[in-house]
């Protein structure tokens, strides 16, 4: 794909932006990048490395991938997909997928799987002297996560582009937080990105995906709906809420 082209230059508007409001990077900072083999991540480990050779601000990138322990894994190629790519991955075996699909927690294995890499994300971080964590969640999954919360938690929350944790020491950040998940399609797409298949046994019959469904549906009916969602994230009357 051409280094300037249309879907690139959406793309790149999308994480500058977000990256300039939120103040994501600055000189010197050493980033965790949350490498998952989806389309999402591969685009943000991308749009990083390819920004450390045009930009001002030098900072540090080290790739992670945390396998959950299924059979039928792809460490092995995203491995050597990385290598390829010129990506310094480091993957660690965990067994964080299976215990979250363990019969005693059947309700949310999600939740336990995801909190058990968030954890160790912190500590491969705190050992690589690294002050951030990026993550490769988009515009549609900070929506989604907005409804997950309002239907399955019973609070009005969801996922902030720039987060930070102990007494500001550490900073999780989100540069894709501007982009659709639709433009990160073309672009895996047009970049010719490999596509390794999640095994997961819940990955296709998740809460969240029933929860997409449910506002692709919403979309369909007026393209103004995901924008007026997202805007209504920051624009949030408090006054017109129950107490």
């Amino acid at each position: 794909m051409p280094k300037y082209s249309n879907t690139y230059k959406q793309l790149n508007k999308a994480v500058g932006k977000a990256m300039h409001r939120y103040d994501m990077i600055s000189d010197g900072d050493r980033i965790v990048v949350g490498l998952s083999g989806g389309k999402d991540s591969l685009t943000l480990m991308w749009m990083l490395k390819e920004r450390q050779t045009r930009i001002p601000i030098k900072y540090d990138i080290f790739a992670i991938y945390l396998d959950p322990g299924f059979e039928g894994g792809f460490s092995g190629a995203l491995q050597r997909y990385c290598e390829k790519m010129g990506y310094n991955l480091r993957v660690e075996e965990t067994n964080y997928g299976v215990l979250g699909h363990n019969p005693q927690n059947r309700e949310n294995p999600c939740f336990l799987c995801s909190r058990l890499r968030r954890k160790r994300f912190f500590e491969i971080a705190a050992e690589l002297g690294c002050n951030k964590l990026a993550l490769g969640h988009n515009k549609d999954d900070i929506i989604e996560t907005l409804f997950l919360n309002i239907c399955y938690a019973g609070e009005i929350s969801t996922m902030l582009p720039a987060q930070s944790f102990f007494q500001e020491r550490f900073t999780i950040i989100r540069p894709l937080a501007f982009a659709d998940e639709s433009l990160i399609q073309r672009f895996a797409k047009n970049e010719g990105f490999p596509r390794f298949i999640n095994p997961c046994p819940t990955a296709k019959v998740s809460k969240r995906k029933e929860i997409k469904i449910l506002l692709q549906n919403l979309y369909n009916s007026n393209r103004k709906v995901k924008g007026n969602i997202f805007k209504a994230m920051s624009h949030v009357k408090t006054d017109y809420l129950l107490k």
